[in-house]
């Protein structure tokens, strides 16, 4: 038996990216995996169809994040597959607008908030009534939040130290429920959203050099560390942040 046989999970964001490497994970668990999506509908379905071809079980659901209404009607797509939940990864985000404080005008930084905080709160406070005791949630940070701070990602890593303490409040809230809360922090992973920079000779080798690993994270390797923390193997472990750079805060 998969570790996660019989389980539900949702994957907010999981049709690219790190959220797809996560749904896949999860399903080569055994879970039946949720893969939430904004608008690409074929990235959701070409995940949905890879965890099917391993033998696992999932649906895709779209919703856009970050406009009014919006956990209300991820969670009314949910219950139309799904009559209960066992693992919340809230992955979803942007990087919104790349500006240091002085040209992040308030629609950019409104934006960018509604998106990576607000949404998954709501998602997560309406999640809970879905939620079964001894469930898992998972929240995406980033390495930014403790160090190697870049002035033009302000705004960005703002939202995320507001997950950060989400995490830690909420871990002591549903402790007696056996429900555990933990945030995995990446630094930059090699995905298509850091394509434009991370993928030339320079940004490679320069986010390489920032791991005493030397090398660029990919999605899988942030999978797995939340595939752990989904697992009855972390039931011990809750209110955590994981650092998930490589050793780049070192």
């Amino acid at each position: 038996m998969s570790a996660l046989t019989g389980k539900t999970a949702l994957v907010t964001g999981g049709g690219r990216g790190i959220g797809r490497a996560i749904a896949l994970r999860l399903g080569r668990d055994g879970a039946r995996v949720a893969v939430h999506y904004n608008s690409n509908a074929d990235a959701a379905k070409d995940t949905v169809a890879a965890i099917e071809a391993a033998g696992g079980t999932a649906f895709a659901i779209a919703t856009p994040l970050g406009v009014p209404g919006d956990a209300h009607a991820l969670w009314t797509a949910f219950d139309a597959h799904a009559d209960g939940l066992d693992i919340l990864v809230n992955n979803a985000g942007t990087d919104g607008i790349r500006e240091p404080i002085g040209g992040t005008d308030e629609q950019s930084f409104d934006r960018v908030f509604a998106v990576n905080t607000k949404s998954p709160f709501f998602v997560t406070k309406l999640g809970l009534d879905r939620l079964r005791d001894r469930g898992r949630i998972v929240n995406v940070s980033t390495g930014l939040t403790r160090g190697a701070h870049l002035p033009e990602l302000i705004a960005y890593t703002m939202t995320k130290a507001a997950i950060d303490a989400l995490t830690g409040t909420l871990a002591k809230q549903l402790g007696a429920r056996g429900i555990t809360v933990n945030a995995v922090a990446p630094g930059a992973v090699d995905t298509d959203m850091n394509a434009g920079w991370l993928r030339t000779p320079e940004g490679h080798a320069a986010t390489a050099a920032r791991s005493p690993l030397n090398r660029v994270a990919q999605p899988a390797e942030i999978a797995d560390i939340v595939g752990f923390l989904a697992s009855h193997d972390a039931r011990w472990v809750t209110g955590q942040w994981i650092d998930a750079t490589g050793g780049a805060l070192l």
